[in-house]
């Protein structure tokens, strides 16, 4: 029995022992034991912030409050604020107002469940103004982004397309194709990238047939041609060899355990004329609508894509626009921080293009960055937005805690590892639940500031609609911070009449 109470002190005495022998760190050669306690520190340091240190506004990317608006929507708990808002609007800038109207057009229902299920359709019909052969209105203004099996797990990617059935909105499948877990009922955007995964050849090469094979198996509406992310804009993808599972490496069509490599570029054009060329290729072959994906860098591409589409008879369907902020990839502490613009720039940039030519009203305008909470979804709606993707969002609402663990496959609740053990915590059937919660509960909220605003649709509120502050005294409508001109944002004049129409038709209510 005395050995035994020696044991702590002997097995104290080898830490030191070894602290001090070591070379590798300096601190513990220094500070044995103590030193120890530092790295303990360092190591549950963003733990101690996110739920200790940090206030309600302070943390980043998604705040305290902004995460429990997401977990109480997701979950229809209370998602009201008390006590009034505790942003700081008095000394700081960039606070979004939205101007209600007195007497607006917009003549909301008394009824006490009106907009629970708030239908709120796209105000333009994507593919229309190409004509393709399959061209359609999507069905809701609030979509979920793309998110690959891979970098998401199986089961999160399962209950985010089940998620999307009950919502009835798209599910975007990511670079990674489309997997065995996206076909539990939700309809798909098929993101191609640069590896052409699911629709490459045995040499990486896109392949024509597989890709139609594919689409006549899912529930495929558009395609998406990724041409970079915020995430990691203008730098391709890996995912380790230690990742691809036999699973993986057959909804990708690679080796199995070997590195999945995405190129940084596609291989299938190599510059904005091959580009349009490619596009109006996989429209004819599919009949869907098809359309782009990209951060925002140089402008010569989207002044030379504009001028294109002005002077020929090519185009794409869709612009989805990805602000630098946002992005569920890992990648690179300067390319997540530094480069892209951030959603509002970027997009403004490439919509003004767009404008000037007289192509807007032809083009449905996607945006992605942060877009899942109702301020600023309404600032993007404004700046001509015609749908928003959700992405970190979607994630939360199914169970991320932001433990920001996303590249070291150790994420704690299951949602981008693909960890077995880890992944067994998360239920697709109750999870799918919740983000269709969260979709529906964000579609009711956009639905009623468009209703205070004056409007029947959150696609017809205008950049007047919407001023930034800079402080006490200084209001500034978006539009001029943007460079907008009157009319600018807005669908054609066809089309506001037409979704007023559905709106009025519906009593904004389907089913």
């Amino acid at each position: 029995m005395k050995w035994a109470r020696l044991v702590p002190f002997a097995a104290v005495a080898g830490v030191a022992a070894h602290d001090l022998l070591q070379r590798r760190h300096a601190l513990l050669r220094n500070f044995p034991l103590l030193g120890h306690g530092r790295y303990l520190v360092e190591a549950v340091g963003p733990e101690l912030r996110q739920y200790v240190v940090a206030g309600n506004n302070e943390e980043r990317p998604f705040s305290r409050d902004q995460r429990r608006w997401v977990y109480a929507s997701a979950k229809l708990e209370n998602n009201y604020f008390g006590f009034g808002t505790d942003n700081d609007i008095e000394h700081t800038a960039g606070n979004v107002i939205i101007k209600h109207r007195t007497f607006g057009r917009a003549v909301p229902s008394s009824h006490p469940r009106a907009g629970e299920e708030a239908w709120l359709p796209c105000a333009k019909v994507l593919g229309a103004a190409r004509r393709r052969r399959l061209a359609f209105r999507p069905d809701s203004v609030v979509n979920i982004s793309g998110m690959s099996f891979g970098s998401l797990s199986g089961r999160a990617v399962e209950a985010l397309n089940r998620g999307a059935a009950m919502a009835g909105c798209l599910q975007n499948t990511g670079e990674g194709s489309i997997s065995p877990y996206h076909r539990c009922g939700g309809e798909l955007v098929w993101q191609i990238g640069t590896g052409y995964f699911g629709c490459r050849d045995e040499h990486g090469r896109f392949d024509l047939t597989r890709l139609k094979d594919a689409i006549a198996e899912a529930p495929v509406r558009a395609l998406e041609v990724k041409l970079s992310q915020g995430a990691k804009p203008g730098l391709g993808g890996l995912l380790p060899a230690a990742k691809v599972s036999p699973e993986i490496a057959a909804t990708r069509g690679i080796a199995v355990g070997r590195d999945c490599v995405s190129p940084s570029r596609h291989a299938e054009f190599g510059s904005t004329d091959e580009l349009l060329d490619w596009v109006e290729m996989l429209a004819a072959e599919t009949g869907l609508p098809v359309g782009i994906k990209s951060a925002v860098g140089d402008m010569e591409f989207w002044a030379e894509l504009t001028d294109l589409m002005g002077g020929t008879d090519r185009g794409v369907d869709f612009v989805n626009i990805d602000g630098g902020e946002g992005g569920t990839g890992a990648s690179p502490l300067v390319f997540t921080d530094s480069v892209a613009l951030p959603f509002r720039l970027g997009f403004s940039r490439v919509y003004r293009e767009f404008a000037q030519r007289g192509l807007h009203e032809h083009v449905v305008f996607v945006g992605a960055g942060k877009l899942g909470l109702p301020d600023n979804a309404v600032v993007a709606f404004a700046l001509g937005a015609d749908v928003v993707n959700v992405g970190r969002e979607a994630m939360l609402a199914i169970g991320c805690i932001q433990a920001q663990k996303c590249h070291t496959d150790t994420c704690p609740t299951g949602v981008a590892t693909q960890n077995r053990w880890l992944a067994h915590g998360l239920e697709p059937g109750l999870k799918s639940v919740r983000v269709a919660n969260y979709i529906k509960t964000l579609r009711r909220d956009l639905l009623k500031v468009a209703e205070a605003a004056g409007v029947e649709h959150p696609g017809l509120i205008r950049t007047d609609d919407v001023e930034i502050l800079t402080g006490q005294t200084v209001g500034t409508p978006l539009g001029e911070i943007y460079g907008y001109e009157p009319g600018w944002g807005l669908p054609s004049e066809d089309d506001q009449r037409r979704v007023t129409a559905l709106m009025a038709d519906t009593g904004s209510t389907k089913g």
